[in-house]
C-alpha cells in the first residue's frame, strides 16, 4: 500500500499506464474506476494471503444462497483508513472520487434482507479476527432489475457482469465436479459395503474469489461464489448438422443454467429442479473444497474436525450441508457412518429466518431421489435413526412425528433436516426465537431444548452510518471520537449531548443534507419534487403482504380523503416514500405496488394537497439506493403483522440514522423498545398473542371492520370505485383478499390504531428541539444492533473460535 498522498498518485499514474495503456489524463472515468480497484483490491489480497493459511485458526464457513454486498470500493477504502487520502489525491489530479465510485455496479448476488445480512457477518468476522468464508453463487444475471412501467413492475435481466467484476478472482485450480442424476451401487468385499455414486450429468464449479476487508484493515474475509460451467465442450455437430441448434448447445446451456439467476420461478416442474440444482451445487462444491483443503493440512484426523470447522447454513437453502457432508466423508474418506454423524451434528449449525410456511423449504421425494440419489439414500437413513429415537412413551408420538420426520407426505422438510443434523438452531431475534420454541417448532424444542438459542440480528454500522452518513458520522467524530467505529458500543457516550441545544440543533443540519442529498436523488430518477422540509416517512422491503406496504398505503389514501374533506388534524407536510421488490410470481405484492403508483400520481398531480403530501415509489432498491435513503428518514416503518417477521435489518439501519421507529411488537422491534425506551418509540397494534388467538379461535370476522368502520370502508371501496384506476378490477384482488378472506395479516384490524400511531408521531416532529433528543436517542442506543456484537455471539456461544 501507499503511505502518503504523493506515493498514491504516483502508483495511481502508474497504474494506469499498465493497465489502460494510457496517462491518467486520457482514461474514462470507468477505466480510472477499474485502475483503482485494481490497486486496493491487490492489497486486499495481500492482506487475506498473510492470515489466510494459519493452521491454528478455526474456520468458520458461512453457506448462503445470498451475499448482498452492494459495491465494494467505499468499503475497501474506509476499512484501510485510506479513504481521505484517496480522495485528496484523486482531487490533485482532477479527479472525483465520488464520480469513480458511480462508475461501479452492484453485484446481483441476493434479494433483501438474508444477503445482506450475509455481508454484514463477513465484514464483522474481518473486524473481529474471526476466520471467515461465505460460500455462495456467482449468478450471472441476479434475482432481477425492477422497472417501473405505467406504474407496474417489470422484471428485467440485470446483466451486472456485462463489465469485468474488478473485486474477483477466478480460482480455475479450485474448480469442483459436482453429479446431478445417475445411480448408486452397493459393493461387498470381506464382509465390509460400500457405495458409489455413477453416471448421470457432470457440471463444472468454478469458484470465484471477492476479499471482504475489515475494519483497520488488518483482516480479510473471503466471499467463495461458485459459477457453472459444461464438464466438457460437448457440443453436438451431429444435431446442429439436422438444423437442431439449440439441442447441438443444450448441455452447455443446461449447465450454465445453473448459476444464471437468483430465485428462478419454482412454481412448475423444471424451475424445482433448477432451485434444488442450485442448492445442491454450492453445499456440494463449498463442502469439498473444505474437507480437500483440510485433508491437506491434517490428513485422516477427522475427529478433530469440529474442533477445527464450523460450517453455518444461514436458513435451508443450504439444508443439505448435512447429509451432502455425511456421503464424502463416508464415500470419499472411507469414515464411518457413527464417526461421520458425530463429526456431523457437532459441525453444522442452523439459522432459521422464517416462520411463513413457503419458505419452510419441501422438496418432492421424487425429485430428490431422482436427482441426487446417494445424498437422498443417506437423507432416508438420518430420518429412520431420527424416528427411532423418539421415546416410544412419549405423549402423541404419531403427532410428534408427523411434526417432526424430514420424509413426510411424500416430502423432503429441509427445515427438520437442519434442526435434526445440526448441534445448533437459533433464532434471529428474541421474539422470533420463542415462536420458534413455542409455537413452529414446538415439538422439536421438547426432544432438544439445548440446540435452541437466539442470536438477534445486526448490521454494519461501518456501512450504514459511517459510510452512508458522512455528516452525522462527522458530527459523531467531535463529539465522542472515532472509536466507535470499530465498537459501536460506545456510541452510548453521545447521550451525554441530549441536552446540548447546539449538537441537536447540528444534528437537524446533518438530517437536513440527507434529506436534500435523496431529495435531488428523487427529483432526478423518480422525476418526483419532495417536500425538503416535510417529514420523511419510509418503508424500504421487500413486497410481502405480511410486511403490510398495504397499511401504509391505506392511511396515505385516508389522510389524502380527510385533507380533502376538512377533517384531517394539523400535521407537517409529509413525504411517503416506498422501495422494494417483489417476487416475479407474487401477483398480490405486485397489485400493491401498482397501487402505491396510481395512489402516487393521483395525490402528487392534486393542487389541492400540494406542499402536504407527496409520495414516491423508488425502484430497484439496492444497498447503494438505501445508503442514500436510511440517512434520510426522519420515520422508519415496520408496521408488519405481529409474529411474522423474524427480526427485521432495516429497522436497525433507520435507527442508526436517526430515524423514530412506528412499528408493532415485532422481529427486533421489540429490542429497539427495549434499548431505546418506550417514550423514543411508537409501538401500536396487536400482539403476537393476540394474533395467533385470533386465528386459532376465528373471532376476527374482517367484513365486520369493513362495514363497521365509515373511514376504512371508504378507503377499502376507493379500490374498486373508479378513484385510482379507470379499470374497476384493477384491485378487486387487494380488495376480496381482506374483506371476502378476512384479511389473514388484519391489515383493516390494526388500521385505527396505526393511524393514530402514526399521528401521534408526526405531533411530536412538530417540536423540533424534543424530536431531535428522541433522534439523538435512538442512535446512542443503536450500538447494540451493529453486526460486530452478533458474530460476537455466534463466535463465543455457537461456533466455538
Amino acid at each position: 500500500m501507499f503511505q502518503n498522498k504523493q506515493e498514491f498518485k504516483d502508483k495511481y499514474m502508474s497504474y494506469c499506464l499498465q493497465e489502460i495503456g494510457r496517462p491518467f489524463e486520457r482514461c474514462s472515468d470507468r477505466e480510472r474506476f477499474y485502475v483503482l480497484a485494481d490497486m486496493i483490491s491487490d492489497n486486499a489480497r495481500e492482506i487475506e494471503s498473510a492470515h489466510g493459511k494459519q493452521k491454528e485458526k478455526k474456520k468458520v464457513f458461512y453457506f448462503s444462497m445470498e451475499f448482498l454486498i452492494g459495491r465494494l470500493l467505499d468499503d475497501y477504502l474506509s476499512n484501510l483508513g485510506i479513504r481521505d487520502m484517496v480522495e485528496d489525491g484523486l482531487k490533485d489530479l482532477g479527479a472525483d472520487l465520488e464520480a469513480l465510485e458511480l462508475q461501479e455496479r452492484e453485484p446481483g448476488l441476493g434479494n433483501g434482507g438474508l444477503g445482506r445480512l450475509a455481508a454484514c457477518f463477513l465484514d464483522s468476522m474481518a473486524a473481529l479476527g474471526v476466520a471467515g468464508y461465505g460460500n455462495g453463487i456467482r449468478y450471472k444475471y441476479g434475482l432481477f432489475r425492477q422497472k417501473i412501467e405505467d406504474g407496474r413492475q417489470k422484471e428485467l435481466a440485470d446483466n451486472w457482469l456485462e463489465n469485468d467484476y474488478p473485486w474477483e478472482v477466478r480460482k480455475d485450480d479450485s474448480t469442483v465436479f459436482v453429479r446431478f442424476g445417475g445411480e448408486v451401487k452397493r459393493h461387498e468385499e470381506d464382509g465390509r459395503f460400500w457405495f458409489t455414486w455413477e453416471g448421470g450429468e457432470l457440471v463444472r464449479a468454478v469458484p470465484y474469489d471477492v476479499p471482504i476487508v475489515g475494519h483497520n484493515g488488518t483482516r480479510v474475509s473471503n466471499l467463495r461464489l461458485w459459477s457453472t460451467e459444461p464438464y466438457k465442450d460437448d457440443f453436438d455437430i451431429d444435431a446442429f448438422d439436422r438444423g437442431e441448434y439449440s439441442e447441438a448447445v443444450r448441455y452447455r446451456a443446461d449447465a450454465e443454467a445453473i448459476s444464471y439467476m437468483l430465485y428462478p420461478n419454482d412454481s412448475n416442474i423444471n424451475g424445482k429442479r433448477l432451485r434444488l440444482k442450485q442448492e445442491y451445487l454450492f453445499v456440494a462444491a463449498g463442502l469439498s473444497t473444505i474437507l480437500r483443503s483440510y485433508y491437506d493440512y491434517y490428513g485422516e484426523d477427522w475427529e478433530k474436525f469440529p474442533s477445527r470447522v464450523a460450517i453455518h447454513t444461514n436458513d435451508t437453502h443450504p439444508a443439505l450441508c448435512a447429509p451432502e457432508l455425511m456421503r464424502m466423508l463416508m464415500d470419499d474418506y472411507d469414515v464411518d457412518w457413527d464417526t461421520a454423524w458425530d463429526i456431523v451434528t457437532k459441525s453444522v449449525s442452523f439459522t432459521n429466518h422464517t416462520i411463513l410456511s413457503e419458505a419452510l423449504e419441501c422438496w418432492p421425494i421424487d425429485i430428490m431421489r431422482q436427482m441426487l440419489p446417494r445424498t437422498y439414500m443417506i437423507i432416508e437413513e438420518i430420518d429412520r435413526r431420527f424416528k427411532e429415537s423418539v421415546p416410544i412413551d412419549i405423549e402423541n408420538r404419531h403427532r410428534v412425528l408427523a411434526n417432526t420426520s424430514i420424509l413426510w407426505d411424500g416430502t423432503v422438510r429441509m427445515a427438520n433436516l437442519s434442526i435434526i443434523a445440526s448441534y445448533s438452531v437459533n433464532g434471529v431475534a428474541a421474539l422470533h426465537t420463542e415462536i420458534l420454541k413455542n409455537i413452529v417448532f414446538s415439538d422439536f424444542y421438547k426432544l432438544m431444548p439445548e440446540k435452541f438459542n437466539n442470536k438477534t440480528n445486526g448490521v454494519s454500522h461501518r456501512r450504514f452510518l459511517a459510510e452512508s452518513n458522512r455528516p452525522l458520522e462527522n458530527l459523531i467524530n467531535t463529539a465522542i471520537g472515532k472509536d466507535w467505529i470499530g465498537d459501536a458500543s460506545k456510541l452510548s457516550e453521545l447521550y451525554k449531548e441530549e441536552n446540548n441545544p447546539a449538537f441537536l440543533h447540528a444534528l437537524e443540519a446533518a438530517k437536513r443534507a440527507n434529506k436534500e442529498r435523496l431529495a435531488y436523488f428523487l427529483k432526478v430518477g423518480c422525476m418526483t419534487n419532495v417536500i425538503p422540509d416535510g417529514v420523511f416517512d419510509i418503508q424500504v422491503k421487500r413486497f410481502h403482504a405480511y410486511k403490510r406496504q398495504l397499511l401504509n398505503v391505506f392511511k396515505i389514501i385516508d389522510y389524502y380523503f380527510r385533507l380533502l374533506d376538512g377533517t384531517a388534524p394539523e400535521l407537517p407536510p409529509c413525504n411517503f416514500i416506498f422501495a422494494g421488490k417483489a417476487a416475479q410470481g407474487y401477483k398480490f405484492a405486485k397489485d400493491v405496488i401498482y397501487l402505491i403508483n396510481r395512489v402516487a400520481e393521483k395525490i402528487n398531480n392534486d393542487e389541492r394537497v400540494a406542499g402536504k403530501i407527496k409520495v414516491v415509489f423508488v425502484e430497484n432498491f439496492s444497498v447503494g439506493t438505501g445508503q442514500l435513503i436510511y440517512p434520510a428518514a426522519d420515520i422508519s416503518e415496520q408496521i408488519s403483522t405481529a409474529g411474522m417477521e423474524a427480526s427485521g435489518t432495516g429497522n436497525m439501519k433507520f435507527m442508526m440514522n436517526g430515524a423514530i421507529t412506528l412499528g408493532t411488537l415485532d422481529g427486533a422491534n421489540v429490542e429497539i423498545l427495549e434499548k431505546v425506551g418506550e417514550e423514543n418509540i411508537t409501538i401500536f397494534g396487536l400482539r403476537a398473542e393476540e394474533v395467533e388467538h385470533l386465528r386459532e379461535t376465528g373471532d376476527y370476522q374482517a367484513f365486520s371492520y369493513y362495514n363497521g368502520n365509515a373511514r376504512i370502508k371508504r378507503v377499502v371501496d376507493s379500490l374498486t370505485d373508479g378513484t385510482f384506476s379507470d379499470k374497476l378490477d384493477d384491485f378487486a384482488g387487494i380488495r376480496d383478499e381482506l374483506v371476502f378472506s378476512n384479511d389473514y395479516f388484519f391489515v383493516l384490524r390494526d388500521m385505527p390504531a396505526y393511524i393514530e400511531a402514526w399521528e401521534k408521531t408526526m405531533k411530536i416532529y412538530a417540536d423540533r428541539e424534543h424530536w431531535n433528543r428522541i433522534s439523538l436517542r435512538n442512535i446512542a442506543a443503536s450500538g447494540f444492533f451493529s453486526s460486530d456484537r452478533t458474530i460476537k455471539e455466534y463466535a463465543d456461544e455457537i461456533w466455538g473460535c
